[in-house]
């Protein structure tokens, strides 16, 4: 059976009611007629009415149906089928009072003018009522909509500005409106940009988002310096609105200024420190051609590395990573962003002598960006030992393979927190440090001989290797073929936001849950950087590089933690402490209210770029330093328990967070003998 379609079915419904509706009205007439006393009726007039009904009924549906009142899209009913009814009404009313008058009875006049009355009330009441219903619900609905569109704050009444509050208006798919812009140009309040009023400075920010119920807030000032954005954006983040902004000024530059361009407001946002800015075509001279290597590529500041070099046209791009997933990632990631990269990505530790003497004689790589490390503080404190071997010995191995292997720049990734270390990690990366500067005094002077023997890795000019098929060969590396020189530096910057082991991460993931946030002390600070940036600093210290300095950013002025996770809950657009707890936990093992940049003694130089600068080297006595290291080695891979007192030994500035050791004369002669016998034994 076939399915009527919609509007037929609606049409029959039309068809009975207006049989009901038409014969209705005139017997309501009657009714009225005699002041609704049915008793009163005359039966002439009610036989009458009784027996015209049937013929009447007929004759309304021919008239209704010639002037297509049953084909009409109702919803769409206007002034055209109010007419058409009107001229029906009109028709089948001279046709009742002719019809009933001539077969059966003259009718009262009341009676005639009652009924035509009533029947078009009722006849067009049903089918505009359709209408109205819709146009109600309509109304309604467009009401809730407005109530739930997002009442939008503009925050510069500049061109991107403009540009902003003309998309947000002709955008038909957004329920976005905006109700007002915030501009510090006095001259500008009170006037209108594209229909919207200028209300206000910066100050009057609070005031207006109450007044004008907004919810969400655009920042639109490319032009404005980081400093400046801090500053109106620690205003906006207290209103609790949804917060974006436009990027940087190039997009207004470029024309690219768009809604689609507006990101959200991020955390770093808030720290207020101008971007570091390198100088990228000196950088892109320096890689181009070249033959790289980044130990730890797979890692936060490895893989941005690889993301950063992969575009200088690189010659070729090793990455080497004991972690097969991250490398995994990071590789899958370049191949399909650089088809053309030369990359090979490879599986290992860097505490493999073998491994990473094969990588550099297979791959001859002439820049080593060393970020392969153990970085994170409480789980080095209860694995010592592992930080000592896979930071410094595996720093160690990976820079004696680079200078055996005549590479040109060696750039390690240290950390603020080598500075005066209260923590084994800290300490670890300030023996890092310490590796790579004598290596430099070692690459320039020539003393190879000076250079120990740690775990299984073998100083001199020849080692047996194995190849995949067991088949021995020998490495021959003449002191005398080599080219001297390798220049090894370290890099030192502060905390990486974003990065594996940040706080941030850890801070989004306790928010998501409902909290609570921890915090480990109410007042501990810390310096923050980008990714990006912390890897600008990197590529930039490549080429400042001559040998032994540690390269530092400005990393402006420092952050509290606290202060920092309260943002994170506000921008989260939830309030601290009352929809998300914060708690203190207490300082963990190793850690300190705050970081340093620089030690004392090594001073401060400049260079090219305002927001890098140079710790000087240090003087030390490398060939006495090389054997405490292999003292330290042989206490590391020995898993000993008084591995805290020999850091301290050879580093002056590590005091241990829960003990505050000194290490007398006396003691490190001892320490150093036992030491000594320790290593000769294994």
């Amino acid at each position: 059976m076939k399915k009527l379609e919609h509007w037929k079915v609606i049409a029959i419904y039309l068809v009975i009611y207006d049989i009901v509706a038409v014969n209705f009205s005139y017997f309501m007439a009657l009714l009225i007629r005699f002041d609704f006393r049915y008793s009163s009726i005359p039966d002439g007039y009610f036989s009458a009415w009784r027996s015209f009904a049937p013929i009447y009924t007929i004759i309304m549906l021919v008239t209704f149906g010639c002037l297509r009142l049953y084909n009409s899209v109702w919803r769409f009913a206007s002034f055209n089928e109010l007419i058409k009814i009107t001229f029906a009404t009109v028709i089948t009313g001279v046709l009742h009072i002719a019809g009933i008058t001539a077969i059966y009875e003259r009718m009262p006049a009341s009676y005639y003018l009652i009924g035509i009355m009533l029947q078009f009330f009722l006849t067009v009441g049903v089918r505009f009522s359709y209408r109205f219903i819709l146009l109600e619900r309509n109304r309604r609905e467009k009401s809730e909509k407005e109530e739930r569109s997002k009442n939008v704050m503009i925050i510069g009444a500049g061109e991107a500005g403009r540009t902003i509050v003309r998309e947000l208006q002709n955008a038909k798919e957004t329920n976005a409106r905006v109700r007002c812009i915030i501009d510090d140009n006095p001259n500008k309040w009170g006037r209108y940009m594209e229909g919207v009023p200028v209300v206000g400075g910066r100050d009057d920010i609070f005031l207006n988002v109450d007044k004008y119920h907004i919810n969400q807030i655009l920042l639109a000032i490319p032009t404005a310096t980081p400093h400046q954005k801090r500053d109106i954006l620690n205003i906006c983040k207290e209103t609790g609105c949804e917060l974006k902004q436009l990027p940087g000024v190039y997009q207004l530059v470029n024309g690219e200024v768009s809604l689609s361009k507006m990101k959200k407001v991020a955390v770093e946002d808030l720290l207020g420190r101008d971007t570091i800015k390198v100088n990228m075509s000196e950088i892109f001279q320096y890689l181009k051609g070249k033959r790289i290597l980044v130990t730890g590529g797979g890692g936060s500041i490895g893989s941005e590395l690889c993301r950063q070099i992969a575009g200088h046209e690189p010659e070729l791009l090793v990455i080497f990573d004991i972690y097969e997933n991250n490398a995994y990632d990071i590789e899958q990631e370049l191949k399909a962003n650089y088809p053309n990269l030369n990359l090979k990505v490879l599986i290992g530790s860097v505490r493999d002598s073998k491994r990473i003497n094969w990588v550099f004689e297979k791959y001859k790589p002439e820049i080593v960006y060393h970020a392969a490390a153990h970085k994170h503080v409480p789980l080095m404190e209860n694995s010592p030992c592992e930080a000592i071997k896979n930071n410094v010995i595996g720093t160690y191995k990976t820079a004696y393979a680079a200078m055996m292997n005549s590479c040109q720049r060696f750039v390690l990734i240290s950390t603020d927190k080598a500075v005066n270390p209260t923590n084994i990690m800290g300490a670890s990366k300030r023996l890092c440090e310490m590796v790579v500067q004598s290596m430099n005094t070692i690459s320039h002077s020539g003393h190879t001989d000076w250079l120990p023997h740690l775990g299984e890795h073998i100083s001199g000019t020849k080692e047996a290797l194995r190849d995949n098929e067991g088949r021995a060969y020998i490495n021959d590396i003449s002191t005398s073929d080599r080219k001297q020189g390798t220049e090894f530096v370290a890099v030192r910057f502060g905390n990486v936001l974003g990065s594996n082991g940040s706080v941030i991460p850890l801070f989004k993931r306790q928010i998501e849950k409902g909290g609570p946030v921890t915090v480990t002390h109410p007042d501990i600070i810390r310096y923050f950087m980008t990714i990006p940036e912390a890897v600008s600093l990197v590529l930039q210290a490549g080429t400042y590089a001559k040998g032994g300095e540690i390269f530092v950013l400005d990393m402006g002025a420092p952050v509290k933690i606290d202060t920092l996770a309260r943002n994170l809950i506000k921008l989260s657009g939830y309030t601290p402490d009352v929809d998300i707890q914060i708690t203190y936990t207490g300082l963990r093992p190793g850690e300190k209210l705050y970081e340093e940049k620089l030690m004392a003694e090594e001073g401060m130089a400049k260079t090219p770029n305002d927001l890098i600068h140079i710790g000087k080297p240090i003087e030390m006595d490398v060939q006495e330093f090389f054997k405490q290291l292999e003292i330290l080695a042989a206490y590391g891979y020995a898993n000993s328990d008084k591995i805290r007192e020999i850091v301290a030994a050879i580093v002056p500035t590590y005091h241990s967070a829960d003990s505050d050791l000194k290490i007398h004369q006396k003691v490190y002669e001892e320490l150093m003998s036992e030491a000594a016998v320790a290593a000769e034994k294994n």
